[in-house]
Order: C-alpha cells, then sequence, then structure tokens
C-alpha cells in the first residue's frame, strides 16, 4: 500500500507533467522554436523520472527492509545462511534502484530455504 503523503505527492507531480504535456502539444500547434520544446520535453522527463524513483524508492525499498528483518529474524544464527543475510543487510543502505528488486528475491529465496530447513527440524 501506498502512503497517503506519497501518493498525494505523486498525483501532484503527475498533474504537473500533464500541464507540461498540455503544453508541449500547444508549442507544437503553434510552431514554436524547438529548442524551447526540447527544454519542456526534458523538463517533462525528469518530472516523470522523480516520480518514478519517489514510488520505486518508497514502495521497494520498504518492503525490503521488512523482509530484511523478517528473515534475519527467522536465522537464529545457524540456518545456514548467516553470511548471505548479513552481506545483504549491510548492502542495504547503499542499494541502487535497480538492484532492490533482484535483493527482494534473492532474501525471498533465503527466507523459503530457512523455513523449510526450520521445517525438517520439527
Amino acid at each position: 500500500m501506498i502512503p497517503r503523503d506519497l501518493s498525494k505527492d505523486i498525483k501532484t507531480r503527475l498533474q504537473s507533467i500533464n500541464g507540461q504535456i498540455h503544453g508541449l502539444i500547444k508549442m507544437l500547434d503553434e510552431d514554436i522554436n524547438p529548442d524551447k520544446i526540447l527544454i519542456q520535453f526534458k523538463a517533462a522527463q525528469k518530472g516523470l523520472d522523480k516520480a518514478h524513483f519517489l514510488l520505486l524508492d518508497e514502495t521497494y525499498r520498504k518492503a525490503l527492509a521488512i523482509k530484511i528483518s523478517e528473515t534475519v529474524e527467522a536465522c537464529p544464527g545457524d540456518c545456514g545462511n548467516e553470511d548471505r543475510i548479513e552481506f545483504i543487510r549491510k548492502q542495504f543502505p547503499d542499494l541502487e534502484l535497480d538492484t532492490l528488486t533482484s535483493k527482494m528475491s534473492e532474501i525471498a529465496d533465503l527466507r523459503k530455504r530457512i523455513e523449510g530447513n526450520s521445517q525438517k527440524n520439527e
């Protein structure tokens, strides 16, 4: 679930971008200097990139933090994956957005292995 304040921020950014897009269409209809049009394209793209980044950062970073925490708790220190879990935990603050999804998959796999091992031991 996306927090309301983030959702509001993203909507505001998208409305601004929508205005820029309408402005671009108008500029094209009015045969405006291509350099000015290019500047508006760049501004709209930058705004869209920022909105996208905010959503991904909030959504994936929080989800990964929760998964790491749950996995650390599930591994009492003798689960056989301690080193890898600790490595991901230490990397977390510096992870780039493009690596968040792969780390989420990796930590989910580690969690499944831990749960599978604990069920076997019961």
